[in-house]
C-alpha cells in the first residue's frame, strides 16, 4: 500500500506490504450531534452553562477584555473564530482599545510579529494590542492551590475586567484532554507553576485520553477558576483543520461538553498491540520541532508491543525546541539517567526527555526527521534518513512477518487495547 503523508512543510512518499498492515488507525467521523453546534456563531448564540458573552459582559459591568488565545504551534483556525467573537464583545459595547490579545505561549518562545499576522490576521495584529505571555516576566500569584502549589500567573489576568479564553479540544498527552482550563495552565501560567504541574505526569492516571481521577486535568481546572476565566470559546477541528464543532460558555460545562464529541471521533480500538507501529504527525506545525513532535509517541507507545520498533516521521525544522529539553538529552548518558533527574531535580522542558525515556523502556524508537543524527541519538533513538531505511531496520529487530499498525496523525488520536 502507498502512503503520502506531509513531514514539515514537505510531502514524503512510501509503501508498505499490505499482507503485514494490521490496521490503520485514524481519526473516526465525528458523529452527527443535533445538540452541539458545528459552527462558531451558533455557540455564542446558545452558550453552555453561562449567559452569552454580550450579557455576561453587561452584567459584570466589564469596560476591558482580555482574549487568551493559542500559540503557532497549535493550528487553531482564528480566521474564523475571532470575526464572530469580536463581533460579540464589541456589540456589548467594549472599545478597540480595551480589548487585548495575550498569546498562551506557555514555556514556547515568542511570537514574531509575522507570526501574528500569520496566525490571528492583519485586521486583528493592526487593531488590537497582542501580547506575547512569558513565564518568566510579568506574573503575580494568586494564592497557594490545594496542591501545595503557587498559582502564577501573567498579570494581565487581573488587569481586565473579563476574561476569555480559546483554543482547540483535542487529546493532551498528560492532561488527558487540551482546551478549556489550558488556556491558564500551562498557557499564561508562570514557569514553576507549570513546573509543579507537569511533575504530575510521573501518575499513571495523567495520560493520554484520560480524566477520570487525572492530577493534572484537576490541577488545571482549579487555577483557571481561581483565575477567574469568565466564558471559553473551544472548537473541535477535522483532519482538514476545519471546525467539526464549537462550543462556547462556562469554562468547564462547556468544555466537558466538547470533550465528549472529541472522544467519540478519537479513541481507536485495536485488538491487541502490533510488532512495528508507524506513526506521524500530520506536518507542521504539529512536528515543528521534536518537543512538539514527541505527542505523537504517546498513542504509538499504547500500540506497540514490548520490544516492538516505534517509526516516527516528522520533520522538526526547528530542532529540539526547547533548550533545558536539549540540554537534559545532551547530558545524560542513558534513560535511567533522565528518569533521576525527573524525581531528584525536575526542570521544565526535561519533561519531554522523560516522556520520550518511557517510550524508550518499553521498545525502540527510530526517526526518519531532518533533525541531526547527533540529536536524534542523544534523545535514545535510531536515525534512518527514509521510511524504507526504518522499516528495514524495524523488520531486522522484530522478524519478517511482522504485524504493523499505521497512525497518519497519531497526535489526533489515542488507542485503546481490546484484549
Amino acid at each position: 500500500m502507498d502512503f503520502t503523508w506531509k513531514s514539515g512543510h514537505k510531502q514524503m512518499r512510501f509503501s508498505l506490504p499490505d499482507q503485514n498492515i494490521k490496521a490503520i488507525l485514524e481519526r473516526q467521523q465525528f458523529p452527527q450531534q443535533n445538540d452541539i453546534p458545528s459552527n462558531v456563531e451558533d455557540a455564542l448564540k446558545d452558550p453552555v452553562g453561562s449567559l452569552a458573552l454580550g450579557r455576561l459582559i453587561s452584567v459584570k459591568k466589564a469596560k476591558s477584555v482580555l482574549i487568551v488565545v493559542n500559540d503557532i504551534t497549535r493550528p487553531t483556525p482564528y480566521d474564523v473564530m475571532l470575526p464572530p467573537l469580536l463581533k460579540e464583545i464589541k456589540g456589548a459595547g467594549i472599545e478597540d482599545d480595551q480589548i487585548t490579545f495575550l498569546i498562551a505561549n506557555g514555556i514556547h518562545r515568542s511570537h514574531t510579529d509575522e507570526e501574528n499576522r500569520s496566525v490571528y490576521g492583519e485586521d486583528v495584529c493592526c487593531r488590537y494590542r497582542i501580547v506575547n505571555h512569558s513565564s518568566d516576566g510579568d506574573l503575580m500569584s494568586l494564592g497557594i492551590l490545594p496542591e501545595g502549589i503557587d498559582l502564577q500567573v501573567n498579570r494581565l489576568v487581573k488587569e481586565h475586567d473579563l476574561v476569555v479564553a480559546t483554543g482547540l479540544i483535542g487529546l493532551h498527552y498528560i492532561a488527558g484532554y487540551s482546551g478549556g482550563r489550558k488556556s491558564i495552565i500551562p498557557g499564561i501560567a508562570g514557569r514553576r507553576t507549570i513546573e509543579a504541574t507537569h511533575r504530575l505526569m510521573a501518575d499513571d492516571r495523567a495520560c493520554i485520553g484520560n480524566l477520570c481521577d487525572n492530577p493534572v486535568n484537576e490541577l488545571l481546572l482549579k487555577g483557571a477558576r481561581r483565575a477567574g476565566v469568565d466564558f471559553i470559546l473551544n472548537v473541535i477541528t477535522d483532519d482538514n483543520k476545519q471546525i467539526a464543532a464549537a462550543v462556547a460558555g462556562d469554562l468547564e460545562e462547556a468544555w466537558l461538553k466538547g470533550v465528549e464529541y472529541c472522544r467519540q471521533a478519537s479513541i481507536c480500538r485495536l485488538d491487541g498491540p502490533a510488532d512495528i507501529v508507524i506513526a506521524g504527525c500530520g506536518g507542521y506545525p504539529k512536528d515543528i520541532n521534536l518537543y512538539q513532535a514527541q505527542k505523537a509517541l504517546e498513542p504509538a507507545t499504547q500500540a506497540v508491543r514490548d520490544g516492538g520498533v516505534i517509526i516516527l516521521v516528522a520533520g522538526c525544522q526547528e530542532g529540539m525546541g526547547e533548550e533545558i529539553f536539549l540540554r537534559w538529552v545532551t547530558e545524560a548518558h542513558d534513560p535511567e539517567d533522565i528518569r533521576q533527574r525527573f524525581k531528584i531535580h525536575f526542570e521544565l522542558g526535561g519533561h519531554k526527555a522523560y516522556a520520550i525515556c518511557r517510550t524508550i523502556e518499553k521498545c525502540q524508537v527510530v526517526m526518519v526527521t531532518d533533525l541531526d543524527r547527533d540529536l536524534v541519538e542523544k534523545a535514545f533513538m535510531i536515525y534512518r534518513p527514509t521510511v524504507e531505511e526504518a522499516m528495514e531496520y524495524a523488520f531486522s529487530q522484530v522478524g519478517n512477518n511482522p504485524d504493523i499498525v499505521v497512525i497518519p496523525e497519531a497526535p489526533n488520536l489515542a488507542v485503546e487495547l481490546i484484549r
